[in-house]
């Protein structure tokens, strides 16, 4: 039903992906087990990471806490997706929109802020290896985490905020879930005031974590070009290439999604770049993190030795923090 401003407002519909019947089943098998993976993939690196003895270093602590926002991104919009694939009635209330909106940009945002974590780890391994223990700490990847969930958290806030003032003159919503972009599109008058705030405000917060990804690598590049074994050079890439890979499928969604102007946005093409930013990169991500990776692999075998000898899963004891690399 149209209504002419917010306070008539009181829930959305929510299209999905496409309004061609004859696909929901499809999309709903393709996307309930790509959900799974996601969150079985996640689960299994979260827990490995945690508890083998041997992945108890700051680097692996960030690809847990990777891993943790991944399930929590799935989690916040595809079983809704799920449910409404199947189902006539698409609705979501005006709260639960937002409060869903606040969530999304929050772990969305957060993940930017672990992989520029991330990559500082590379930078001061590969660049500063020395004094990498003295730098690199449990305490400080904890005062990162902390401190980044506080801004992302304070930034999804104003996003949230700034919705729920606007005026809409519609509650067809050419989306999934609810996000910035679509909820734009609805407003009856041209928000140009809350999408200059956005998009300033998001390129400070969203983009800032990729710049300082590009320059952590931007010193690790000179570095490297500096080494003259071939064994150091080999191992520095193969550092990096798993990380590098995750950037650029994080950040290319990210900027084609929402880093440009509104009169270029294509809802439709949104959707589906959503679809892949929302559940293939969690999905894709512990595979390119456990696949390429022999510490991860073997503590993963460790962990099935466990289960098969003891039938129960009993975590290990805490180990030393120290440099671990990710391949």
């Amino acid at each position: 039903m149209a209504t002419r401003n917010r306070t008539e407002v009181t829930e959305f519909v929510l299209l999905g992906l496409s309004s061609w019947q004859e696909m929901q089943p499809v999309i709903f098998g393709i996307v309930f087990a790509m959900y799974l993976v996601a969150l079985m993939g996640n689960a299994l690196l979260l827990i490995v990471a945690l508890s083998d003895p041997k992945l108890q270093t700051p680097m692996y602590f960030l690809l847990s806490q990777l891993s943790f926002i991944d399930m929590f991104l799935t989690t916040i919009t595809v079983p809704q997706m799920l449910v409404h694939t199947l189902s006539v009635n698409r609705t979501i209330s005006f709260n639960c929109c937002i409060i869903q909106l606040f969530f999304f940009m929050s772990v969305g945002s957060m993940e930017g802020h672990l992989l520029a974590a991330m990559a500082y780890d590379r930078y001061v391994a590969i660049c500063d290896p020395l004094r990498y223990s003295a730098i690199i700490s449990r305490h400080l990847c904890l005062r990162i985490t902390l401190t980044s969930w506080v801004v992302v958290s304070l930034n999804s806030l104003l996003y949230s905020v700034l919705v729920t003032r606007l005026t809409f003159c519609n509650n067809q919503v050419t989306h999934f879930f609810c996000d910035i972009t679509p909820l734009l599109k609805l407003s009856c008058t041209q928000p140009v005031v809350s999408e200059m705030l956005i998009f300033t405000e998001g390129v400070v917060v969203v983009v800032s974590p990729f710049f300082f990804i590009l320059g952590s690598y931007a010193r690790i590049g000179i570095a490297i070009a500096r080494m003259h074994s071939v064994a150091a050079l080999r191992k520095a890439l193969s550092t990096c290439s798993s990380h590098i890979l995750v950037v650029l499928l994080l950040y290319g969604s990210v900027i084609r999604m929402y880093l440009r102007p509104s009169s270029s946005y294509d809802l439709d093409q949104d959707r589906q770049v959503a679809i892949f930013y929302a559940v293939v990169t969690p999905t894709l991500n512990p595979l390119i993190y456990s696949l390429r990776n022999q510490e991860v692999k073997g503590a993963l075998r460790r962990l099935f030795r466990k289960l098969c000898n003891s039938g129960n899963f009993q975590p290990g004891s805490q180990g030393k923090w120290g440099w671990h690399h990710i391949s």
